[in-house]
């Protein structure tokens, strides 16, 4: 049999599933591709908010990383929620020797309001690791805390994260105030593409991580980055389509075959 393709995931642990590392373990298995998972950060929260964040150790990341790393070696990366500004230069020495597509999802805040890092990491995040990534995730809310100076112009926001180094930003709209969701991909060529979707009458939990993973599937499967933007896109939209409501706060995307 041939191998599968694999996409190594680093990301927060969500008790309820409905964000985090199983998020992208039931996205990556819905577009057939296995994921390989180190937890970033351990999570006391719920469907409504995050109470705590516990942040993984580096120094046990980073063995984590080198004996898994030793053995397989993925075809692409997924970052998500990094508990510690400590955990970049790990992070980002093991990309360089991996050398393959990432796609980071810059998780900040949770959806229910709670930060979830430090007030240096968003400038941590820009400097260290934005050279590593192919396809940076903010929502509109990210980008602008990545880019305080410019925060009222998010085509500008945009294009400092470019400059940083990463080779496409797609700065979604779910979180802003408007009829529809606006999604506009930066970098490539065209310079802007944007992506109009319904917005839909719920509220989600794990939309981001599942739009992450999405894309980073289509990466290791194969697709050119704005192939895998688009395609990630459909499938995320499909899915928060089909969101379950678990517990008492927002649904969780309907990432799992019905």
């Amino acid at each position: 049999m041939s191998r599968p393709r694999t996409v190594l995931c680093l990301s927060g642990h969500d008790p309820g599933g409905g964000a985090g590392l199983q998020a992208d373990i039931e996205t990556l298995a819905a577009h057939g591709v296995h994921a390989l998972g180190a937890i970033t950060a351990l999570t006391v929260q719920d469907s409504r908010d995050v109470r705590r964040v516990i942040a993984t150790d580096p120094a046990l990341l980073d063995e984590q990383l080198t004996v898994l790393l030793a053995d397989v070696r993925p075809d692409a990366v997924k970052l998500g929620l990094l508990g510690d500004p400590a955990q970049l230069p790990v992070i980002v020495r093991h990309l360089a020797r991996l050398a393959v597509p990432v796609v980071c999802d810059p998780v900040l805040r949770a959806g229910g309001g709670t930060d979830l890092v430090a007030a240096g990491f968003p400038a941590a995040l820009r400097a260290l690791l934005l050279p590593q990534v192919t396809v940076l995730t903010p929502n509109a809310a990210e980008a602008r805390r990545l880019v305080p100076d410019v925060a009222s112009d998010l085509a500008a926001c945009a294009a400092a994260l470019l400059a940083d180094g990463c080779q496409r930003v797609l700065i979604t709209g779910g979180d802003e105030a408007a009829p529809t969701v606006v999604n506009r991909a930066y970098g490539g060529t065209p310079p802007v593409r944007v992506h109009d979707w319904p917005r839909l009458p719920e509220t989600f939990h794990g939309a981001g991580c599942t739009l992450a993973s999405a894309i980073v599937a289509r990466l290791a499967l194969g697709d050119t980055a704005d192939e895998a933007i688009a395609a990630g896109q459909r499938w995320t939209q499909a899915a928060l389509a089909r969101a379950v409501a678990l517990g008492q706060g927002r649904r969780i995307p309907g990432r799992l075959p019905q």
